[in-house]
């Protein structure tokens, strides 16, 4: 399953892909916002993120209408190669994706909460269509069925669109998608540091450290 980190923070992004787990990166308007005055202009910021990440790197279009979202679709794309226009799955939306995927532009078709919505943007020639399993989570459905529903939809019918399991919210939800099979797991900084940490692992390494300073005089390294 690859990794994508959900953030626009250029620090949480490099700190991040040091690691050498990291496939991607989401950006969302929200999470743009957070990093206002650190660039002058969002071309700037969306550059910077390819260059560092040198993988997919979704952007969202915030226009309502077919027309809108092609044009700012296309002024994105022109940033840099890795760009992915994030579009919401609406009417509007669909007929945008549909125009991008002929002009070989590719997008990431988000705020899906049904498998029936995966489908369309599958069928619309989505890259990515990214359910919201933690907001559906929040309203008591159980968001990870979806996912279980979306790839048995997608393998009966061999759409190329990749599944990103987004609206992460604990390192549960993305053990839950790589079990299931999701081809991508979109995650927040504060999750992913989550994952790395285990309290037997800290003891391990304590007690390794204060076993060998009981020998080191021995041995030279």
């Amino acid at each position: 399953m690859k990794i994508f980190l959900d953030t626009a923070n250029i620090e949480q992004i490099k700190h991040s892909c040091e690691l050498g787990i990291v496939d991607g990166v989401t950006t969302n308007p929200t999470l743009v916002a957070k990093e206002k005055g650190k660039f002058k202009d969002l071309s700037g910021l969306i550059g910077t993120i390819c260059d560092i990440v040198k993988g997919p790197v979704s952007v969202e279009a915030i226009s309502e209408n077919a027309d809108d979202i092609i044009s700012e679709a296309e002024k994105f794309a022109e940033i840099s190669k890795y760009v992915v226009i994030k579009v919401p799955m609406t009417r509007d939306g669909l007929k945008a994706v549909k125009i991008l995927s002929r002009n070989k532009i590719k997008t990431n078709m988000t705020l899906i909460f049904s498998a029936n919505q995966a489908l369309l943007a599958a069928k619309a020639g989505a890259n990515y269509a990214s359910p919201f399993i933690g907001r559906l989570d929040d309203i008591s459905h159980e968001g990870m069925q979806i996912i279980v529903d979306i790839r048995e939809i997608f393998s009966n019918y061999a759409f190329n669109t990749e599944v990103i399991v987004a609206s992460i919210r604990h390192p549960l939800h993305v053990l839950e998608a790589a079990k299931i099979g999701a081809d991508i797991a979109t995650i927040p900084f504060d999750v992913l540091d989550k994952m790395l940490k285990h309290p037997l692992t800290d003891i391990g390494i304590e007690k390794f450290k204060a076993d060998f300073e009981k020998v080191k005089g021995e041995y030279k390294i």
